[in-house]
């Protein structure tokens, strides 16, 4: 249930046949982190990391210091840096890129390293098969028990040009008819939503669900309230009350399948939210125009 001046009202229906949320066995929490007041997991000479899990993916929220240095050796797969404000240099294989403030990388699996020669704020998006990623998190044993409602995670297509480091600009102005400004790789789909001024309108909300994928909601900067609601099932072991919770920048939350969602902007000034797909969603990548890299990764 979409606002009419929601861009994703444009959204085609799922066909006739498509799979169906199971009708038990939710076992659906959301899985939540606060950065701006929790230890953090890492806290080195390169700056602070979080890390929080979702079913398929982990979160690595860092504050670097000036010239802080992550790296990545024997990397199975492709992973996401996503560099907000901070200039950045990255490497991978030979391959090396010096990157003003305000980009998304997409590096190749192998030895890989990202700095931040004047520090700042670095988020990675590892997908499960990085195990010594998932052991990280506080909520590592959050999906022991399984989740049927969610596909194992299996990776897109790689590009016809093959995996390469690839960066991108976040320095898109606003579209009308497109909704936010998505990238997409072989793992991830990351949606820079457009900067809200002020408060979101409660008139226009819009609640939606998910059948079969979960949702992150990464909030960079400002407030918001996300609504959740459990739907009822067969079995009452599924239902859980509503939730509203409240929560400031920088902070992260998973939202699992079926659950209706919407967030709200509540901060008086700059909010700005990210949403992550791990693997990219098929209903945006249909939308001609919307994945703004999608001539490197065709779907």
């Amino acid at each position: 249930m979409y606002d009419k001046s929601d861009p994703r009202a444009q959204l085609a229906p799922a066909p006739k046949g498509a799979a169906k949320a199971a009708l038990t066995g939710l076992v659906a929490e959301e899985q939540l982190a606060t950065f701006y007041d929790t230890a953090p997991q890492i806290d080195d000479v390169a700056g602070k990391t979080w890390f929080l899990r979702g079913h398929n993916f982990v979160l690595a929220y860092s504050e670097l210091n000036p010239g802080g240095c992550l790296t990545r050796e024997g990397q199975v797969d492709e992973y996401v840096a996503l560099m907000p404000d901070a200039p950045s240099v990255l490497t991978a294989g030979d391959d090396r890129e010096e990157l003003a403030g305000g980009h998304i990388a997409f590096v190749p699996p192998g030895e890989s390293s990202v700095t931040l020669p004047e520090g700042g704020v670095l988020i990675r998006l590892f997908t499960v098969r990085s195990p010594d990623m998932v052991e990280a998190c506080p909520n590592a044993r959050a999906y022991d028990t399984p989740r049927t409602h969610i596909p194992e995670f299996a990776p897109w297509p790689e590009p016809p040009e093959g995996l390469k480091l690839r960066s991108y600009s976040l320095d898109v102005p606003p579209e009308t008819g497109r909704f936010g400004r998505i990238f997409r790789c072989t793992t991830f789909m990351v949606n820079m939503l457009d900067v809200r001024e002020g408060p979101r309108a409660p008139s226009s909300v819009s609640p939606h669900h998910h059948d079969d994928f979960e949702q992150c909601s990464l909030l960079l900067e400002g407030a918001y309230d996300h609504h959740l609601r459990w739907p009822w099932t067969t079995d009452m072991a599924d239902w859980r009350a509503d939730k509203a919770i409240e929560v400031t920048g920088p902070s992260a939350l998973v939202i699992p399948p079926p659950v209706i969602h919407t967030s709200r902007a509540k901060g008086e000034g700059v909010n700005r939210l990210v949403d992550i797909f791990c693997p990219p969603r098929e209903d945006f990548s249909a939308k001609p125009g919307w994945v703004l890299n999608a001539d490197d990764y065709p779907a």
